[in-house]
């Protein structure tokens, strides 16, 4: 084997351990240290990696520890990753999805809320469309967080529109998947939205969601997401309770769920099932209202890591618990017909 294809396999099982890592829920900085060791090796020259490799000394590269090299020590010389083996066979070791939820997750064609390092995310865009590629997916949205998030680092109008060149430019290089520009957009006070609206009417798609003042009451709350969906630029409703359940837990924030809903029943805005094991959004009662009243659905990951893209048989699940129609789904729709629907 070539001096080159021995480090492009140890990038990958450095990748690959990232992934598991994440998709597991494991400690950010274990997975962002594999990440980081994987950029390091690619960056250097096949030849110097294997002279290293054999000479022991690959913590002489930037951000490789002990770990780390062993990994790349073990893939030059041909052994197999323990490590890896056993993240795996973990991986592996749930039980088999239900013959429904199964096939629902087997039509899904990409995912439609993730995060980058531009907001809140842990990677840059493309080692998040490396991953979608590697799941099957037909497209992914980038949907990184508005200004007013400053906690999430949210994008100024200046940085949006940078990382909109930033997503064309790899639209060439992809195709024929498809890197979705979108947003994550705060819900204001008022039910307005966190940005720009001509710079709103040039995404993809527009998640709209709550992320303060969760504990308002009930009558101010309804009003303001029915303003937020009645917004035309609004595609799809985020994570409607806000609540987490696990960690910081949060209970969810009160609301008319049927006024709501009925209102993205009408105007066409799809109401997310989020698929983070911390957020599992809506609840299974309001899960049902928005069935009741004839919503569509985007079955989504909100991943900010790329193996946290792997979640969406969570929100499968969730969808087949309550018999949802997969044409329901609008992520089992192709892209152009998600682009036909955009801000309608």
């Amino acid at each position: 084997m070539t001096a080159a294809a021995l480090r492009d396999d140890a990038v990958a099982a450095l990748r690959r351990i990232a992934f598991l890592l994440e998709r597991a829920q494991a400690s950010g900085y274990r997975s962002e240290a594999f990440r980081a060791a994987a950029s390091s090796v690619e960056r250097t020259a096949p030849d110097r990696v294997v002279a290293l490799a054999k000479a022991g000394a690959l913590t002489d590269l930037p951000s490789v520890g002990a770990r780390t090299a062993e990994v790349v020590s073990l893939v030059v010389r041909g052994k197999p990753v323990e490590y890896l083996e056993r993240l795996e066979a973990e991986a592996a070791a749930g039980e088999a999805p239900e013959p429904a939820v199964a096939a629902l997750r087997e039509r899904l064609r990409g995912d439609l809320h993730a995060h980058s390092e531009a907001s809140d995310g842990a990677t840059p865009i493309q080692e998040m469309v490396l991953a979608a590629l590697d799941l099957g997916h037909e497209y992914l949205a980038i949907t990184d967080h508005s200004p007013r998030l400053t906690v999430a680092n949210g994008l100024s109008a200046p940085r949006l529109r940078a990382q909109l060149e930033q997503v064309a430019a790899l639209n060439r290089a992809v195709a024929p998947f498809t890197v979705l520009t979108g947003i994550e957009c705060d819900i204001l006070d008022d039910g307005a939205l966190d940005q720009d609206p001509d710079l709103l009417d040039e995404l993809d798609v527009v998640v709209a969601s709550v992320h303060s003042k969760l504990r308002m009451d009930s009558r101010s709350m309804t009003e303001r997401m029915v303003a937020a969906v009645r917004n035309p630029r609004t595609d799809v409703l985020g994570h409607c309770t806000g609540r987490r359940l696990t960690g910081r837990q949060r209970p969810q924030s009160e609301f008319d769920a049927r006024r709501v809903f009925e209102e993205c029943a009408e105007h066409g805005v799809a109401v997310e099932i989020n698929c983070r094991p911390d957020r599992l959004d809506p609840p299974h009662d309001l899960l049902a209202v928005a069935v009741e009243v004839g919503c569509l659905f985007s079955i989504d990951t909100d991943a900010h890591a790329p193996g946290q893209l792997d979640w969406l048989t969570a929100g499968c699940e969730r969808a087949a618990q309550h018999a949802i129609d997969p044409e329901r789904v609008i992520t089992t729709w192709p892209v152009e017909r998600l682009r036909e629907r955009s801000h309608r």
